[in-house]
């Protein structure tokens, strides 16, 4: 009787474990494209003084940003600008 109940634990376990992984899946495709819009962002493809883009840590080398979505300059500024220490 008590193996009966580990096998019923074991399989709800694993039905739930692979029930789960396509929610999984569909979270981080939705994480991936909650980037702003460039208009969102305030973006211009000049510096805003001194702060640009490739000094944020937010910018991805070569052209890209982490919140942010298109292809971003380096000289490049948005609203989300985070300096690097």
């Amino acid at each position: 009787m008590a193996q009966q109940h580990g096998r019923r634990s074991r399989r709800v376990f694993i039905g739930a474990a692979i029930g789960g992984i396509p929610a999984a899946l569909l979270i981080r495709r939705a994480a991936a494209s909650d980037k702003m819009t460039k208009p969102q962002a305030e973006y211009q493809d000049t510096p805003n003084g001194i702060y640009a883009c490739a000094l944020c840590t937010l910018f991805v080398a070569p052209d890209g940003c982490k919140v942010v979505e298109g292809v971003i300059s380096r000289d490049g500024w948005c609203n989300a600008f985070a300096a690097v220490d």
